[in-house]
């Protein structure tokens, strides 16, 4: 069998699989339009249709099911052979390519990832910082970091760290001239320092939960903005409350210099996780970086 119709049978299983040319090319490193071009061609080549495409989808057809079931064993074969290759090397090595958003970057990239890339030379790690929830399959990505709520049920995750809570924290100060809240329908009568949403625009809700009842509040005050250092330094300053994660501020509440309130309405909630697509293994290099974050 030629190369380039080995090429074009592992393009057609992954079409098949991603039920969609533009995953597919993401996967494949190529474009949608090339992809296709190469299916109607392998299609050509056969004298039989093997995907059925309409403008929103594509689908093998019945031949293309008993092709699929032959390629598969076969595919599989090859893939794990490659990489029980890559396992015969010392030290992993290629591209991994993760999008996450700039806290999580800052909480669990920055403290270990110089020290993975001194200890995995061949390595080549690229980090997209995007608040969104970007599809990293579609977009090309081995991997995300997110928040665990955030993760889509057919990926796999690994879970990066405890579980996390946002708390409702103002200086002993700001107390002095506005007496604490002590439901979350208490704070539109406060000053609260709001973040704006980079992706959608709008401001970020307070959330809170208590006795198995969720509330979403709101909030209005002096200052919005979507960096979280200047409501950060706001709410420090004494001109508001502040929607903070507890890991940020557990120092400051602890020495006294800001007070917590609504402490029973702010539940813990998953904190960060990997997630990659559900394959039968890893990239060793991949494989690697997940390792170096767990620890």
């Amino acid at each position: 069998m030629e190369r380039s119709q080995l090429n074009d049978l592992m393009a057609f299983a992954t079409v098949a699989r991603e039920r969609s040319f533009t995953r597919a090319a993401a996967i494949l490193g190529m474009s949608p339009s090339a992809l296709s071009h190469a299916m109607r061609g392998l299609e050509e080549r056969l004298g039989l249709r093997l995907l059925a495409r309409t403008t929103r989808s594509v689908a093998p057809t019945e031949a293309g099911e008993r092709l699929l079931q032959s390629l598969n064993p076969a595919l599989s074969e090859i893939e794990g052979g490659l990489e029980a290759l890559a396992e015969w090397r010392d030290n992993p090595s290629g591209t991994v390519r993760i999008t996450t958003f700039a806290y999580a970057a800052r909480m669990v990239l920055l403290p270990k990832l110089p020290a993975f890339l001194l200890a995995h030379p061949d390595v080549r790690v690229e980090v997209n910082i995007d608040d969104g929830l970007t599809d990293i399959v579609a977009s090309g990505f081995d991997a995300g970091i997110r928040l665990g709520e955030s993760v889509a049920k057919d990926m796999i995750a690994v879970k990066l760290g405890p579980d996390l809570r946002t708390v409702v924290v103002g200086t002993p100060d700001y107390f002095k001239r506005f007496p604490p809240p002590e439901t979350p329908y208490d704070l539109d009568r406060h000053a609260c320092i709001g973040y704006r949403l980079t992706t959608s625009g709008g401001l970020l809700p307070w959330e809170f939960e208590k006795d198995g009842k969720e509330i979403n509040i709101r909030t209005s005050g002096p200052l919005v903005a979507n960096d979280g250092d200047l409501p950060a330094a706001a709410v420090r300053a004494g001109a508001g409350l502040g929607y903070i994660m507890e890991h940020d501020v557990a120092e400051e509440i602890a020495a006294g210099s800001l007070v917590q309130v609504l402490a029973d309405w702010c539940p813990a909630f998953p904190g960060f996780h990997l997630y990659h697509p559900s394959r039968r293994q890893s990239p060793p290099a991949l494989r690697a970086l997940i390792a170096a974050l767990k620890m």
